[in-house]
């Protein structure tokens, strides 16, 4: 679970009228594309190590401001760059969005609208309250956030996995022990360029439908964190503890497969 950190800048209604013209893939061309990242956090930061160490450019924010990010574009090195919201969403070629859910509505409107996203979000309401429309399934967590973003290009991938196993899982494109992360999206085109921006960081893919169908890999779903533990016997409050395996994509698949829809509103956290 990501850190609550409260009001991303508050000139959502100053951005209204941003209009970007899409971009390229950041894996068409060249080696040094720039991946955005909004959200500092332990899944952001582990996805901008994995960037760096793939020759990408990073952008990095977080709700508190560049100066905070210091220490960590230095660990990271010449290829990040620490700035604010808006300068990831004018500079990035992509952005994986890894923030709080309660927050995706302090964004600035129409921030990340012509911008191919990768939302890490997931739904904790002892975190983020009481959102009617998620506890009667009238939404999933993806189309919420989709639709507050009013984001065209918009993927889920990143959410079901525990943020210290992201590096530790990590492998070269054709290793014998490469794991996979379900991906999940609207557009088949914007799921595409998610995929071969996550093959680039170091995972295959499954697809797993559209963001109607992106609760098969949320929480307290069979695909969902200890399919990545060495031992998926281990109790829930040592998740953070646990000693990652490697996970193919056919195994991915059966869980996902053999998932059934979670009560939301009654999840343990």
């Amino acid at each position: 679970m990501l850190g609550v950190r409260a009001g991303f800048l508050s000139v959502r209604g100053a951005a209204a009228t941003l209009r970007r013209t899409p971009r390229r893939s950041p894996i068409e061309g060249s080696t040094m594309a720039t991946l955005g990242i909004i959200g500092s956090g332990h899944i952001g930061s582990a996805v901008a190590r994995l960037a760096v160490a793939a020759d990408m450019n990073v952008i990095i924010a977080n709700s508190r401001g560049p100066e905070t990010l210091q220490d960590l574009v230095t660990e990271l090195g010449p290829l990040a760059q620490a700035g604010t919201v808006t300068d990831v969403a004018d500079g990035a070629d992509a952005v994986v969005l890894s923030i709080p859910l309660k927050a995706v509505a302090d964004l600035p409107e129409g921030l990340l609208s012509d911008t191919l996203v990768i939302d890490t979000s997931n739904y904790y309401p002892s975190r983020d309250g009481s959102i009617p429309e998620l506890a009667d399934n009238t939404v999933t967590t993806s189309e919420l956030v989709r639709n507050q973003l009013g984001a065209t290009r918009y993927v889920k991938a990143f959410n079901n996995i525990v943020s210290a196993h992201i590096p530790a899982l990590a492998r070269p494109a054709g290793a014998a022990d490469r794991t996979a992360l379900p991906i999940a999206g609207d557009d088949a085109q914007a799921k595409s360029e998610a995929a071969a921006i996550i093959n680039r960081l170091g995972f295959d893919t499954v697809d797993a439908g559209t963001l109607h169908e992106s609760w098969r890999f949320e929480p307290e779903t069979p695909a969902y964190g200890k399919i990545y533990f060495s031992d998926p016997a281990l109790p829930e409050d040592q998740m953070m503890d646990a000693e990652p395996a490697p996970t193919p994509a056919s195994e991915v698949r059966e869980a996902l497969d053999a998932a059934t829809r979670v009560d939301v509103a009654a999840r343990r956290f």
